[in-house]
């Protein structure tokens, strides 16, 4: 498992990164739900996930976070990623962030896959 908190605050918003091999949807399910039993992503606002599992079927779970789902599984594909959920947790901090929580998304995305590389490389 990669988790990386701490990826970046806005306007009182902070998001953390966190992945990992999966197999199949029941997996993944597994996967968020062991992160959630950690205290601090239980009181988590949006724990957003998506996987392309090695069978090719996608899926995805906004979490409340309408759309950022979508994002993480589009980020993806482009990459090639098959068998690892992403998972994108936000805790809230009072303040409507509009379009930028999916610039957000993007950039805690990019930070696992930048993580990923280095722990691949070593």
């Amino acid at each position: 498992m990669i988790q990386i908190e701490n990826v970046l605050t806005d306007r009182g918003s902070k998001y953390a990164v966190s992945g990992g091999t999966v197999q199949d949807r029941a997996s993944a399910t597994a996967f968020v739900k062991a992160l959630c039993r950690k205290k601090k992503f239980a009181k988590a606002t949006h724990n957003t996930w998506a996987v392309i599992l090695p069978d090719g079927t996608q899926v995805k779970n906004d979490d409340g976070e309408s759309g950022a789902g979508m994002v993480i599984l589009r980020m993806l594909e482009r990459d090639k990623i098959i068998g690892e959920v992403v998972v994108v947790t936000r805790w809230y901090g009072g303040v409507h962030l509009g379009g930028d929580r999916f610039r957000h998304v993007q950039s805690c995305v990019r930070a696992y896959m930048d993580a990923r590389a280095g722990a691949t490389a070593r």
